[in-house]
């Protein structure tokens, strides 16, 4: 069985309610319960909560999620799934990473403020109200997508076997593990990503994933199709729906945030034909370079600073200091 209900996430200044669906199918939606009520300790199969959309422009996941209502037979499933295919309208709407000053001044990235605050800031807000779902999940797959030039990846909190198990049955390519806290980089604390959803969930005992689709603001097939097999190979590993997951013999497993190369200085970035997805790079290998466009000098002399595979270009040629330029996968430690 499937339902559908509307839930206010918050309310902007001129009164205006900002809402979403919230879509739940299986053994809660049967009974007619929803929120913290779904949860399967009343002897039913798992629940899982799936979103996408916390990054307006990241598109694919929200399709996905659509196709997967499409294909899913709720009747055979074993348990309960619930899915928020657009979980902050308000960077929907703009086609946005973040939104704007003028409605969050202080937290404009949701993806930084799990597991929220129902008397916080507006993304606070926004995402207690989806914690109230997905806090009390036994599992939570976040989709989200990257830029053109990224390879399809799949991000767990490394040293979590729960998530890593879920990592795995999701069927990416490269699973990317990611160091939190004291055991991270400097980076990690900077950018607050311990108020990740991923992070926040798998912290409070929910193992969770954050797959990378690749490809934004467009509905990209081979993107889409990765979505829907990987949200159902989920189901199937977690023994909610019949049969094995598709996952690929040879999977790689690799750092997060790590082996990033930066741009040194603000120019136009032209990447050099060793920069490509998916090609093993030595440390020192040269990756493209940063260049003036008034004087056409040539400011940086791109570099691998370690061994690894490119997972990621920058191909929007106006780079500004500190940007990343490509990012390298480094091999994780077994």
């Amino acid at each position: 069985m499937h339902t559908a209900e509307t839930l206010t996430l918050a309310r902007l200044p001129s009164g205006v309610e900002v809402e979403t669906t919230v879509h739940t199918y299986g053994d809660a939606a049967e009974r007619g319960t929803a929120g913290s009520q779904t949860h399967a300790d009343d002897g039913d199969g798992p629940t899982v909560y799936v979103q996408a959309a916390q990054h307006g422009r990241e598109i694919n996941g929200t399709e996905t999620l659509r196709r997967v209502h499409e294909r899913l037979d709720a009747d055979d499933l074993s348990g309960t799934l619930v899915a928020v295919p657009v979980a902050d309208p308000l960077t929907f709407d703009r086609v946005s990473y973040t939104t704007p000053e003028a409605l969050d001044s202080v937290n404009s990235n949701m993806n930084r403020v799990w597991p929220g605050d129902e008397e916080g800031s507006l993304h606070e807000r926004m995402a207690a109200a989806l914690w109230e779902y997905a806090g009390d999940a036994d599992y939570i797959v976040d989709l989200h997508t990257g830029s053109l030039e990224m390879l399809t990846h799949t991000v767990y909190l490394d040293g979590d076997d729960e998530s890593r198990r879920l990592a795995e049955a999701f069927g990416t390519d490269m699973l990317l593990a990611e160091a939190a806290g004291d055991d991270a980089d400097t980076e990690w604390s900077e950018r607050n990503f311990g108020g990740k959803l991923r992070v926040a969930a798998t912290r409070a005992g929910i193992p969770s994933i954050t797959p990378e689709l690749a490809h934004n603001k467009q509905l990209v097939e081979p993107a889409i199709e990765t979505g829907v097999r990987g949200v159902f190979n989920v189901l199937r590993e977690l023994g909610m729906l019949p049969g094995d997951p598709e996952i690929p013999a040879d999977q790689t497993t690799a750092r997060n945030h790590l082996g990033r190369v930066r741009a040194a200085e603000s120019g136009l970035f032209h990447p050099g034909p060793e920069a490509e997805l998916g090609r093993e790079v030595d440390a020192g290998d040269h990756l493209g370079r940063v260049y003036d466009p008034t004087t056409y000098e040539v400011l940086q002399e791109a570099t691998a600073d370690r061994s690894g595979v490119v997972y990621s270009v920058c191909r929007e040629a106006t780079v500004t200091a500190g940007e990343t330029l490509v990012g390298v996968a480094m091999p994780a430690d077994e």
